[in-house]
């Protein structure tokens, strides 16, 4: 055989190899095809928890399935604001829980327009009380948070001392070292942390801000943030929601 021909032959079969590589892959189904989406989280007890028995540890899998999409969560523990930035990257396929308006910041993350929950976001001390009817009335103080909540950095200002943390066991250290006297985080994780930590603290009231926290998606995936929203609104009107809410965050510590 010529040159030629071992050359035809050749062509031949490389496309030979092709078609059966395009059957094989087309006999495979969309399920098994599929890659599993990653959700990060940065919630800590009693959202999540180590036994997985927290709220989003018991709702997120139902939405996930009510909504017909195959993904997991996990909890992600370095800096808030490198969380952000890896799910605006596409790093993960989406986040939660964050408030309304980051898409504004970070212009490749979707909201998924149905809330997940809602945070109270309060101030704890151990050698202070009074009253945080507005963010005013924390200027007489030092004041701490976590680098990267978005809430506390549009409304924290003017205040005595501003000590941040990169992560909330820091954050309660700086409480209970005596290098702040007020640190701002969600209520019922705070309460949690500092019986951690063997702290008596003070919880003022009311909040300083009542937050809805939602769902981001990445925009590759921004068509699946409206399924992600109907599934929540299906298990809050059949009541799944509301029972997995009273198991995990009904009681609310004092």
């Amino acid at each position: 055989m010529n040159m030629s021909g071992i050359c035809l032959l050749r062509g031949r079969f490389s496309s030979l190899r092709i078609v059966l590589l395009l059957a094989l892959f087309s006999i495979v189904s969309p399920a098994e095809a599929a890659v599993k989406l990653v959700f990060s989280f940065t919630l800590q007890p009693p959202y999540t928890t180590q036994e997985k028995s927290g709220f989003t540890d018991l709702l997120m899998p139902l939405v996930f399935r009510e909504a017909g999409i195959d993904a997991e969560v996990f909890v992600y523990q370095g800096a808030f604001e490198r969380q952000l930035a890896n799910a605006d990257a596409g790093i993960e396929d989406g986040m939660g829980a964050r408030v309304a308006g980051l898409e504004k910041q970070y212009p490749n993350l979707v909201r998924v327009p149905e809330e997940l929950v809602t945070f109270d976001f309060v101030a704890f001390s151990i050698r202070h009380r009074f009253p945080t009817a507005n963010w005013e009335s924390l200027s007489p103080y030092a004041v701490s948070y976590i680098i990267g909540w978005k809430a506390f950095e549009a409304n924290v200002s003017g205040v005595k001392e501003l000590a941040l943390a990169s992560n909330v066991d820091q954050l309660f250290t700086l409480l209970e070292m005596g290098r702040t006297d007020v640190v701002l985080y969600e209520r019922l994780h705070g309460l949690i942390k500092a019986r951690e930590k063997g702290l008596i603290v003070q919880t003022m009231e009311p909040p300083l801000l009542r937050s809805k926290l939602y769902i981001y998606v990445h925009r590759k995936h921004a068509a699946l943030a409206p399924r992600l929203a109907e599934a929540l609104r299906r298990l809050k009107q059949d009541g799944t929601y509301q029972r997995i809410y009273s198991a995990t965050l009904g009681t609310r510590m004092n």
